[in-house]
């Protein structure tokens, strides 16, 4: 059972307002080291600086979208066992399936809860505490 507190996330989306409502919702859930950047080139430089344990990125996004991302990540031996979740407005099922074969472990679509978020890390890393 982690602790949410032990958990370092990087969240990566192109909307501030979105990184801000996501942040919200971790530290709602317990959550305090949160990282964010603007897009997927920006993400893949933080987590290659500061490794993260939890990805939390959006699929659209300019530069490199979130399969971009994914890719990468999962590519790069010093991120590749980060947990990584999609999370993006867009639910059709070739998006979820190209997700799933580049390794993401689990996918959220817009709009969400805290609750719902808290549902699909739990379903990641076990029961926080």
């Amino acid at each position: 059972m982690p602790a949410a507190a032990a958990i370092k996330v990087l969240i990566v989306d192109d909307q501030l307002t979105m990184r801000a409502l996501i942040k919200s919702a971790l530290q709602e859930i317990g959550f305090k080291d949160i990282a964010d950047a603007p897009d997927g080139e920006e993400g893949l430089k933080s987590l290659l600086q500061r490794p993260a344990h939890l990805v939390i990125s959006d699929f659209n996004m300019p530069k490199l979208d979130g399969l971009g991302l994914l890719r990468a990540v999962r590519a790069n031996e010093s991120t590749r066992k980060s947990a990584f979740i999609m999370l993006t407005g867009r639910a059709d099922k070739e998006l979820v399936q190209a997700a799933m074969q580049f390794g993401v472990n689990n996918y959220i679509t817009k709009p969400f809860s805290p609750a719902q978020l808290r549902e699909k890390i739990q379903d990641v890393f076990g029961p926080l505490t």
